[in-house]
């Protein structure tokens, strides 16, 4: 869906067809219709009558993508970090109000939004999907209030969660989608495109650097309580991160949910190149404390023989970093460096980035 489809002037494009200027903007009602715009996110038409004043972001990428755009004094409260944000980002931060958990529906419209920007699908489902829900995006706007869903995981319909993510939609090109079409609706373009620019020129230098390289095998392997292990899947964003890194996602035929859960046996069957932690949830945390998890992974004895564990490629990494949003390019120059050590110096020269936390 191009830009020209997804962002329409509402009153002010159809004055256009009239004869009569007349007609267009005859009294104060009009005149402030003319200036409202309306952006479609993952199925849902998004209207504003002015750029929105009283944005609650919710989850880290919806929380980075709003100090990227520049509108951090918007933020009337943030909530649910899964790690430190970028280092960029820090002071911002530290001036608006955060919370750890996700508030609740009554809690959310305490604060008084006119915006609900979030980073995950799950807060419109209408149970939550295991977290506090703001009810569906259809009951916010009868209360007057707008919201968004980053568009690589747009649910198959208004209240689903990960069940129903459309793998075409988690690809790279939809965040900058939704940084032009926010940037629209925030009324700050100019700084979007800036904010777009940098990822592609980063990520554009990756590609060169990885061009011709060997392409290993990657799985993202989650922990859970009781040794039960899950791993990414293919609608994962993680997948496209591992794409753009030089890597392939050894799960990537698993696209029931970002989620999947297996069994020992089915890891060592696949037997991935390389094994990448997915360490979270605190706003305190940098990939220095997936180290525990990564030696886990590595000592237990039924996992001896994978390749990632023999070769010394399980790696300490955030969920954070497999996000869709603006830390992309810090995310694949990151990765890229892990999977293809030897390539690392040139990443950085490259880039500019030293890859770390």
């Amino acid at each position: 869906m191009t830009p020209l489809n997804r962002r329409t002037l509402t009153v002010a494009a159809a004055c256009l067809t009239l004869i009569s200027a007349s007609a267009c903007g005859a009294d104060e009602e009009n005149a402030a219709s003319a200036d409202s715009m309306t952006v479609e996110n993952c199925g849902i038409d998004v209207t504003v009558e002015a750029p929105p004043e009283r944005v609650y972001a919710a989850y880290q990428p919806a929380i980075e993508i709003a100090h990227a755009l520049g509108i951090s004094d918007r933020l009337i409260e943030t909530a649910f970090l899964d790690a430190q944000v970028l280092p960029e980002y820090a002071d911002a931060q530290e001036q608006v109000p955060y919370v750890e958990k996700l508030p609740s529906r009554e809690a959310l419209l305490a604060t008084g939004p006119d915006f609900v920007l979030s980073g995950y699908n799950n807060v419109f489902t209408e149970d939550g999907a295991g977290d506090e829900s703001f009810g569906t995006r259809a009951s916010l706007t009868r209360l007057g209030i707008q919201s968004w869903i980053l568009s690589p995981l747009c649910p198959s319909a208004d209240g689903l969660s990960d069940e129903a993510i459309d793998p075409a939609t988690v690809s790279v090109e939809t965040i900058y989608d939704d940084l032009r079409d926010l940037g629209a609706l925030f009324d700050v373009e100019e700084r979007a495109e800036e904010v777009i620019a940098d990822q592609q020129q980063r990520i554009a230098a990756v590609d060169q650097v990885l061009a011709g390289a060997d392409r290993p095998s990657v799985a993202i392997v989650l922990l859970d309580e009781g040794g039960g292990i899950r791993v990414a899947g293919g609608i994962d964003f993680g997948t496209r991160i591992i794409a753009q890194a030089g890597g392939v996602n050894a799960f990537a035929d698993l696209v029931e949910r970002r989620h999947v859960a297996i069994d020992l046996e089915e890891l060592i069957r696949r037997d991935p190149d390389v094994i990448l932690t997915s360490t979270c949830c605190d706003a305190s945390y940098t990939r220095q404390d997936g180290a525990e998890e990564a030696q886990t992974i590595v000592q237990n004895p039924a996992l001896a023989g994978l390749s990632a564990v023999q070769n010394g490629a399980v790696h300490p990494f955030l969920f954070a970093d497999r996000a869709a949003g603006v830390r992309i390019a810090h995310a694949i120059e990151l990765l890229a460096s892990l999977l293809h050590p030897d390539l690392a110096p040139a990443i950085q020269d490259e880039t500019g980035q030293d890859g770390g936390e």
